[in-house]
């Protein structure tokens, strides 16, 4: 199947610059789709002024290319908790939670494919709040009973909340109608699993 070719989006960095911008303004209440918020010079200098199309706009592609590997890591957090957390009600959070994060990227890798966006981590190696890293995922291994608990809470925690940021700046600033409501779904879910997650036993001495 041969796919139709889009402008070329920012790179990683820009990518991830635009989407705090972006939050950062919807956080204050002063963001909208028919006033996008100002770019970053990085952005500007990078790609043309936004416009709908079948490829969505560089606020789409930012959003769906830092999703996808948000949630791709964090089930792999998630399957490491549904099997080690020393607390059960840990345990079926995380066994819950990972088949919530599974079946958004059902949505999310065909929405990439939709936009012809590569199915690759653009944002590999890069400093990303929320994600779970390699670093992060070595550190769970090594953990046991209630310090891995501890050390889950806070990363996951981590990811739902920053996932939430840039999921509203989308639904702020997007331009795709699929995009937007896939992301306001995911802002939903996330302030659902974060009302569950302080509740959960440790939490509070594991979150402070």
């Amino acid at each position: 199947m041969t796919r139709s070719t889009p402008s070329k989006p920012p790179a990683a960095p820009a990518l991830f610059a635009l989407l705090i911008l972006l939050a950062l303004t919807a956080a204050a209440g002063c963001s909208t789709a028919a006033e996008p918020a100002p770019r970053p010079a990085a952005v500007r200098s990078t790609a043309p002024a936004p416009s709908a199309s079948a490829s969505g706009t560089p606020t789409d592609a930012a959003w769906v290319q830092l999703m996808t590997p948000m949630n791709e890591k964090a089930v792999a957090l998630l399957t490491l908790a549904a099997d080690r957390a020393a607390e059960p009600r840990v345990r079926a959070f995380a066994t819950r939670l990972r088949g919530d994060q599974e079946a958004e990227l059902g949505r999310l890798r065909p929405l990439l494919a939709r936009m012809g966006l590569p199915d690759t981590d653009v944002h590999a190696g890069h400093a990303m709040p929320g994600m779970v890293t390699e670093s992060d995922l070595a550190a769970a291994k090594a953990a046991k009973g209630a310090a891995f608990d501890r050390l889950f809470l806070t990363q996951i925690r981590d990811h739902l909340r920053h996932s939430a940021q840039v999921s509203r700046s989308e639904v702020a600033a997007g331009a795709r109608a699929d995009a937007k409501r896939l992301a306001a779904a995911l802002v939903t879910a996330r302030q659902a699993a974060l009302t569950e997650l302080e509740a959960l036993p440790g939490a509070t001495r594991a979150l402070g």
